[in-house]
């Protein structure tokens, strides 16, 4: 068995979990934040087979998508003084860990 980490854009979260509902998996969603913008994500917590894992991996592929954005300088260069002007950076798509389980139980 496989714990899968799929961390996502918060505009991705419903998306990606009717997907996975859709290839019939569960999944556990805990908010979290990025530390480079500190924006909202969802992290989505799939334990699955281990046939299962390119299914959960091409389900965030499919419905995570990478945007453009501008943001203050600012909120890059935390504690800047300077003149905040915009900075385009690239947000989204999914971030996703895959480790080993040793024991799974749900009671």
């Amino acid at each position: 068995m496989k714990l899968v980490y799929a961390i996502v854009n918060d505009d991705d979260t419903y998306s990606v979990s009717k997907e996975l509902r859709a290839n019939g998996l569960r999944a556990t969603k805990l908010a979290s934040s990025g530390s480079f913008l500190s924006r909202g994500n969802t992290t989505f917590m799939i334990c699955c087979k281990d046939e299962e894992v390119e299914t959960v991996i091409e389900a965030c592929r499919k419905t995570s998508k990478k945007r453009r954005q501008y943001v203050s300088s600012s909120e890059i260069n935390e504690g800047a003084i300077s003149e905040a002007s915009p900075v385009e950076v690239t947000i989204g798509g999914a971030t996703i860990f895959v480790t080993d389980i040793e024991r799974f139980e749900q009671v």
